[in-house]
């Protein structure tokens, strides 16, 4: 059983958690200038698979399925390729501060395909206004660009919200055809696992040259991305989620596109825009609300509509 109420340790576990996922934003940013960005992202699917790997064997647990649930473990290492696809090349264009803001609008996307496609999950008055704040926040961002940008932030802009949009089809997926009926660490593997040929063939389609130079901070990024990021930090996650109530947890999640920003301006020399300080706090905003638990009358928490992201077992 779930604890409902997340106790100091909790909370400070979850906090350095979303430092964790905002920092790797800018982590990409180092990587890409000497890693083609898909074939980077093929390298962090590959480390953390053998570390998941690893793990399994020493724990004793199952690998891979041999019935259906094998196909939906390809079709949820699909959308997760095309979601870091998105990102690691829109990070070539756009910057990070602005990246994990677009990448957040995941949680509406869930909480609005949560209502038409899943049962028993649907729109409360706190989740519409919690969209409406979001998307009004993604609106003033998506307008507002830094003095230097180039025109093809576009690009960039529109990939990212493209990576938001396959984040939370992996998520409605997993909720529709594999929760309850897998461990999640098998979850967090399919997802890595077949993620790394779809990658590799994405990279060797769109990408001649894969590495342009290699030094420290690029080395220590992909390490960062790798094994600090798609495996310890997801790792606690798990952890965190069989102890204690899932939406409690999610509401936290709000910190991730604050770091996210602080970390692009202190660690990319990237511009503090007005739209990213009026855009932000909106965004944050509706991913608490979408989030949000109250309790009922009797006590109980109520059903929380959207399936975060915790349990597809990654948050970039």
């Amino acid at each position: 059983m779930s604890k409902d109420h997340l106790n100091t340790r909790a909370v400070f576990v979850i906090i350095v958690l979303t430092l964790i996922w905002g920092l790797n934003y800018s982590a990409i940013k180092y990587s890409n200038e000497g890693i083609s960005p898909v074939f980077a992202s093929t390298l962090r699917s590959i480390i953390a698979s053998i570390c998941g790997i690893i793990y399994c064997l020493r724990k004793g647990q199952r690998l891979f399925h041999t019935d259906i649930l094998l196909f939906h473990g390809f079709m949820v290492g699909l959308f997760f390729a095309l979601e870091f696809v998105c990102i690691y090349i829109g990070l070539l264009y756009t910057d990070a501060a602005r990246s994990v803001v677009f990448v957040y609008l995941s949680p509406f996307v869930v909480a609005a395909g949560a209502h038409f496609l899943l049962k028993g999950d649907r729109l409360t008055l706190s989740k519409v206004f919690g969209l409406i704040f979001a998307f009004s926040g993604i609106v003033i961002v998506f307008q507002g660009k830094p003095q230097i940008a180039k025109p093809t932030m576009l690009i960039g802009d529109t990939l990212q919200i493209g990576a938001a949009f396959f984040w939370g089809a992996t998520t409605l997926y997993i909720k529709k055809f594999m929760a309850e009926r897998i461990h999640p660490i098998n979850t967090f593997l399919y997802q890595l696992v077949f993620s790394v040929p779809i990658l590799f063939i994405v990279s060797l389609i769109l990408e001649p040259q894969w590495v342009s130079k290699i030094n420290v901070p690029i080395a220590l990024s992909l390490v960062y991305q790798s094994v600090i990021v798609a495996f310890a930090s997801y790792f606690i996650w798990f952890k965190l989620i069989h102890e204690y109530s899932v939406s409690r947890l999610s509401a936290f999640t709000f910190f991730t596109p604050i770091f996210g920003v602080l970390f692009g301006i202190v660690f990319v020399n990237e511009e503090l825009t007005t739209s990213l300080m009026v855009g932000l706090p909106l965004v944050c905003l509706g991913i608490f609300l979408v989030n949000y638990k109250r309790l009922n009358h009797e006590g109980s928490p109520e059903r929380d509509s959207a399936f975060p992201r915790a349990l597809t077992g990654k948050k970039t």
